[in-house]
């Protein structure tokens, strides 16, 4: 720190040094990139066809590094889900990371979902650092991830601390991450930046916190499953000297910085699923070093649409795609066909939704079917059915679940759905009327089963996944349960043989979940709840 600012002072007091050239420091980045390898349709969009794809992407960035001086690749978290990475667990993502030459990334909770012991393995496959400032192992002070990373390029030093949001953690099976423990964002962020602060260029945090969002391929257009960036907002409020926020979670895409107006912290984030690269040029005056005293003197951001027909496949991911792929051509079989197109909705009800909750009530054998919607991942299309078709759709390890409930108790759980903290609960079984301008678990007008209303002190089995029977993705009612069992088979499995036990599946009844006023026959209809294929 010492060799810096003497030679600044020669150069002031002698005036024989130039002053030295803005520099441009160029900032990639994405985040919830939930393993969306292959381009999709923008049927949202009237300007391409296609968006999106690993291999487009990484041509994206290789072309960005070419054409630029000093260029830095980050991701907020969310690598996992999808099949490849379930078969995997996790390897696939990160191959394809260290091919496209990352730089660091954050912890997301999708990291979680094969178990953080097996995550604690896996995070060891690359080079660049896998940050989670704010873990420990639990009732420990052992840190369970590396908290931060300084990374130097062309003499521009880069501090960047990953962080887990504490409510982000709540997203997934709780045993998956029993063994940790998420402390407070803030308090930790303010740690290493008072660490980091004068020796770096830029202080970036990577985090992964806030509400969470739905993986819905149109989010770009459509804003009520964008949940913003309040709490990166705070984050920037309460902690001075971060330069960069780079977020992941809520899926609340940035089409340009936001400027904290405390702190002049820059926000951003994209939509995820590598339909867009994040894009932060800063231009520093150029007093780079050890001594941290570079000076920001303007940005540009953006979020770069990532054309699938007008950008290359890297021949490098596409090769490592194709080994991966061979190595499990089982789910490319054809296990069923679809009568219809099946679609999946975060905040209303679903065809998709229906369906599996369909079918987790009648495996179980239950009185009533829950299906959280955050669970639906991808639409099933019309046609034939291939096993990863089913996989995606539903990438996760969640057993399914009986749990036995008072009525009082099942409707605390309609009014969790109700109010949309982490989507609407997509319901088999039962008919609701509900008001959703109503005060939040006050929103349920009538609720009726297979027809007969709700009634407090009777008793009801559901049948549902593991992560709502563990109290997980919020649902802290089901830790009050009569009786709760958690079946050998996984749902994932069910799903398969559904499938491959019919002709063809045919599109759901809907009418479960009304927008009051109700009519009496929408509600005790019981065809409205039954599905049509059965």
């Amino acid at each position: 720190m010492f060799l810096p600012r003497l030679a600044a002072f020669i150069c002031f007091s002698f005036v024989l040094c130039a002053q030295a050239e803005p520099q441009k420091v160029t900032l990639l980045f994405t985040n919830d990139f939930e393993s969306a390898y292959d381009p999709t349709a923008a049927f949202w969009r009237e300007d391409i066809e296609r968006i999106g794809g690993v291999a487009q992407l990484s041509s994206l960035i290789q072309q960005i590094r070419a054409e630029e001086d000093i260029v830095f690749l980050f991701d907020a978290g969310d690598i996992f889900t999808g099949t490849l990475a379930k078969l995997t667990h996790g390897a696939i993502s990160f191959e394809l990371m260290l091919t496209m030459g990352y730089d660091a990334m954050a912890i997301g909770n999708h990291e979680f979902e094969y178990g953080w012991a097996r995550f604690a393995e896996e995070k060891n496959r690359v080079p660049f650092p896998v940050l989670g400032a704010n873990l420990f192992y639990r009732d420990t002070e052992h840190p369970y991830a590396q908290p931060y990373a300084i990374i130097e390029r062309q003499g521009i030093r880069v501090g960047v601390i990953g962080i887990l949001g504490q409510d982000a953690a709540t997203a997934l099976i709780p045993s998956n991450i029993a063994g940790l423990e998420v402390r407070d964002p803030v308090v930790t962020t303010a740690a290493y930046v008072e660490l980091l602060r004068d020796s770096v260029d830029l202080v970036v945090v990577l985090t992964h916190q806030g509400m969470t969002a739905p993986m819905q391929t149109d989010d770009e257009a459509d804003l009520t499953v964008q949940r913003g960036n309040a709490e990166n907002l705070a984050l920037a409020k309460a902690v001075p000297g971060i330069d960069v926020i780079f977020a992941g979670h809520t899926d609340a895409g940035t089409r340009e910085p936001i400027v904290d107006p405390h702190n002049g912290t820059l926000i951003m984030q994209t939509y995820g699923q590598g339909q867009h690269l994040g894009y932060l040029q800063i231009e520093l005056d150029g007093s780079s070093g050890l001594s941290g005293d570079s000076v920001r003197l303007g940005h540009t951001g953006k979020l770069i649409t990532v054309d699938s027909d007008s950008l290359p496949a890297d021949a490098r991911i596409e090769s490592k795609l194709d080994h991966f792929r061979a190595e499990h051509p089982g789910i490319y079989e054809e296990v069923g066909v679809s009568k219809d197109y099946l679609s999946r909705r975060y905040y209303r009800e679903s065809d998709l939704g229906n369906l599996f909750a369909d079918i987790v009530r009648e495996a179980t054998g239950a009185d009533v079917g829950l299906m959280p919607s955050g669970a639906l991942r991808k639409d099933l299309p019309q046609g034939v059915i291939r096993r990863v078709d089913l996989f995606d759709a539903f990438p996760f390890e969640d057993h399914m679940a009986s749990v036995t409930v008072t009525g009082s108790q099942l409707r605390q759980i309609v009014e969790q759905g109700l109010s949309l903290n982490r989507g609407i609960l997509q319901v088999s079984g039962m008919t609701i009327c509900y008001a959703p301008e109503a005060e939040a678990f006050a929103r349920s007008e009538k609720i009726y089963v297979h027809g007969e209303a709700l009634m407090p002190d009777e008793t009801y089995t559901l049948g549902t996944l593991e992560i709502l029977a563990q109290g997980g993705d919020a649902y802290v009612q089901f830790a009050d349960a009569l009786h709760t069992e958690i079946h050998a088979e996984t749902f994932a499995d069910e799903l398969a043989r559904y499938f491959s036990d019919r002709p063809a599946v045919e599109m759901p009844a809907s009418g479960r979940l009304n927008v009051a006023p109700c009519s009496h026959n929408v509600l005790t209809d019981p065809g409205s709840t039954t599905h049509a294929g059965r």
